[in-house]
Parts: C-alpha cells; structure tokens; sequence
C-alpha cells in the first residue's frame, strides 16, 4: 500500500537559545499543504523571506550545518530536519524570528516531542521516494571519512566513529527502520572535546553554550582550577571530571551516544535531498561537510538518472499536467506566437512539453509553401518556450516573473518537422539554479527520433 505525505495538525512553538550565535527566539511549526516540504521563513526580516532545505542552498558546514537563500540564512538545522525525517512529517513551514534553530539539549528529542504535541496528520498526495538503484560512495581517504549508500527496499543506516581517544573509543550505532529514531536517537547529544570547547569559548564561538546542550569527553588531566574556571563561564557551582573521561554535567542516555548522535546529523543532513530515502547507508567518521558532499553526488546521480529516463517513448495523450489554458497564465505569449499546446510532465529537473505542428501554422504560408517545414528558429523558440514554463515553476508566484534567454548554444537540427508532426521537447537541468540562472539541455523529438537538440541560458526577471 502506497504511503501519504503527512504534515502536522496544528501550530506549535519551541523557544530557545541558538548555540552559536546566542540569540534568543521561538521556532513555530505551521501545518503544509502536499507537495511543500519543509521550508524555513525569517519572520525576523523584513521581507520574511523563504529558504528552502535544498542542498544546493548549504553555505555552511562549520559545527552545523547552515543554508541560505533570499540574502538570509538558518544556523544549524540538522536537528529539526532529522526530527521531521524520523517521524515521517513532509510538509512543514517552520518560521524563525533569530537566524539560528534553538540547541536545546544539542539533540532533536524536544523537536520529536513538540511534533508529537501538534499531531500527525495524513495528506491525500503519495509520498515521493528518493530510491538507490546502485551503490554510490564518498571518501576522503586521509581523514579516514567513508560514506557508502546502497539499494534497499527500506531505509537504514549504520556510522561508525573512531577519533583515536581513550575516553571515547571506537563505537558504532545502526538502525534497521525509521520507526527507531524516536526513541533510540532523537535524544542522543552533541558531544565535544574539552581542548575544542576551550578553543570555542575562547575564539566566542559558541555564544549561546551550556553544559546541558553537549557531553563534554576530557582527554587530559585538567587542574581543578581549571573546572573551576569552567564552571564560572557555565554558571555552574562546580563541574568535575567522572571516571568515564566526561564532565559530570549530565549522565550518557547510551554507552554509544556519541556515535549515535552523529547517525542523528547524518539523518539530519540528507533530509536536504528533500524526500525519505530508501537505501542503506553506511559511514564511518561523517561530518556535516562530507554528509553535506555526500548528498550533492545523491543529487547529482539522480538528476543524471532521471535525465536518461526522459526518452521516447513519450505517452503524448495523457492526460497534462498543464493545458494551453493554464500555459497562458504562466507564459506571456499568446497566439500566434504561443507554440506550447501541452506540459506532460514537470519536475524540479525536468519538463516534458508537446508542440502539435498542423498545416494552419501561419509560417507556413511564407516559409517554403510548396514543401511546408516549420522554420528552425521556431523550433528553438517553442523549446525555449517550453524551458521557460519550466524555469517559473521553481518560483513562487510565477505570474510575478519573466524568463529572458541569455545564451542558446550547441543547437543542432537533425530532421525536418511538418504539419502532422506531435514535436516533443524534453528538457533537463544542466546544474542547480543559482541566482536566478537557469541552465538546461533539451531535446526536441518527433516519434522516437530527435529532430533538434541544444543547450539554453535563462534568467528569471521580476517583472516591474
């Protein structure tokens, strides 16, 4: 039975402090519609903008993982996202008045419980699997750092840590199904090195710190003046090192907590990629930088994947995703300079539109009247026409925007196209968007056979 995208019953809030840039704030949870995601708005802002979790949109990986967009960004956001992913919720819009998600205890369990508080709630849409067909890999041989993702008719994932310390030690931590995260990893926390939060405090790294948001390993004698200072900054009546080589400022959920934490960020960090997963992945030493680089080849595998499944044969009388009609309210073109009947198919790396070419076309008239064939730079047009329909799809509000094509490279015709002709485009991503700038490669098929192919630059304009 196929599964529902849900999304949560109700708003609901969660106050806190951000661990690194101290600020003070509340993150509300608001319920989505099917087909949303999970996005983030700064409330904070005066244009309240949006940021969408894409990982093309990761500008940082520094002790979290951060993402920006519309000139704003969002500290640390693993551990909501893996809070959302571990409990199956899709579709959420989560408004921020503070530009970094509250730490916490440094672990995703008061997130699992506020959206437990707010409820639940199935969506009529199916939800849309990410799935692994072959095994991808990541690795950086000289930090020890693999990452490794292969098929599985589940999701399942498996880290292993080793940072050569005798307080920490190698550990592993694995579960076999998302249905565990509740209560076998949502609650595990961030953890650090004494030397490292040294480092933090004095370089003001970490304004919003506390003792209750990490465990704290010691891997040397550290003098009791020393704790003693510690304790001041945290506020603390006294802190002490326990026989286990951690601060005796909270006692470990799991001998393992530290590796199972970072399966928590792992989680956290693919939850990017925008929809469950189903693969099993192994890892060992991750981190928000390999996670995050490992999720762009994901990416990269899967826009190449669906490129190549975007061949004849097409279905060209299903029922559309768009009709002329709806065509009209995207596309400033009219008749008869309109020259895209149908939109097949559309997704955020694809469109697959149709063009019927019939003897009333009006170039034909004047172009080769005796043996009508329709012009090529026309051709170019209606798949740029078609390009542009799929550009003001990745955009809110497209009737705002304009497409203006900055450069068409590479265009080769390789067949003529004539009145009875169904002329079938079917264009791609070339890479993500950025700034407003769109590359795409398309091609232009009659039957199974490609009439014209070729690359297009576009830009999206806010119309004045």
């Amino acid at each position: 039975m196929a599964e529902k995208q849900k999304t949560i019953e109700n708003a609901i809030s969660v106050t806190g402090k951000g661990l690194h840039t101290g600020q003070d704030g509340t993150m509300t949870f608001y319920p989505a519609p099917a087909g949303h995601g999970i996005k983030f708005r700064r409330s904070d802002l005066k244009k309240k903008p949006i940021i969408n979790t894409n990982i093309e949109n990761v500008v940082g990986t520094a002790r979290g993982t951060t993402i920006g967009e519309n000139g704003a960004n969002v500290f640390t956001i693993e551990h909501v996202l893996a809070a959302f992913r571990g409990l199956g919720v899709d579709n959420v819009l989560i408004d921020l008045d503070m530009e970094e998600i509250p730490i916490k205890d440094g672990s995703s369990s008061f997130f699992i419980q506020a959206i437990k508080d707010a409820g639940i709630v199935e969506l009529e849409k199916e939800r849309d699997f990410i799935v692994i067909d072959e095994v991808i890999e990541y690795e950086v041989p000289d930090k020890k750092i693999k990452i490794r993702i292969e098929p599985s008719d589940k999701f399942e994932i498996e880290v292993a840590i080793d940072y050569k310390s005798k307080v920490l030690g190698a550990q592993k931590a694995s579960i076999s199904s998302m249905d565990q995260f509740s209560d076998e990893i949502s609650k595990c926390r961030t953890f650090v090195f004494l030397h490292e939060l040294e480092f933090l405090l004095s370089n003001n790294l970490i304004k919003g710190g506390d003792l209750a948001s990490a465990i704290v390993f010691v891997n040397r004698k550290v003098p009791q003046e020393e704790l003693d200072r510690l304790a001041a900054v945290f506020n603390k009546p006294s802190v002490k090192v326990k026989k286990e080589g951690i601060l005796n400022n909270l006692e470990l959920h799991f001998p393992n907590e530290p590796a199972r934490h970072k399966l928590l960020d792992l989680i956290g960090d693919l939850g990017l990629l925008g929809k469950p997963i189903k693969g099993k992945v192994t890892a060992e030493r991750p981190g928000h930088h390999s996670n995050v680089e490992f999720a762009k080849i994901i990416k990269q595998h899967l826009i190449k994947k669906e490129a190549m499944l975007k061949e004849p044969p097409f279905d060209i009388y299903a029922e559309p995703l768009l009709d002329v009609i709806q065509i009209q309210k995207i596309l400033p073109h009219r008749s008869p300079f309109l020259l895209v009947d149908k939109v097949l198919e559309m997704s955020d790396n694809h469109i697959i539109a149709i063009k019927s070419v019939t003897m009333n076309e009006p170039f034909f008239t004047g172009h080769f009247p005796d043996e009508p064939i329709m012009p090529g730079v026309l051709q170019v047009e209606a798949m740029a026409q078609a390009g542009g329909i799929f550009v003001l799809h990745q955009v809110p509000d497209p009737e705002f925007y304009s497409t203006y094509f900055l450069k068409i490279n590479d265009v080769r015709f390789r067949g003529k196209v004539v009145p009875g002709d169904m002329l079938v485009f079917s264009i791609e991503l070339i890479s993500p968007i950025r700034r407003g700038i769109c590359q795409m490669r398309g091609k232009a098929y009659v039957g199974d056979k490609v009439v014209m192919d070729g690359e297009l630059t576009a830009q999206i304009v806010k119309n004045k």
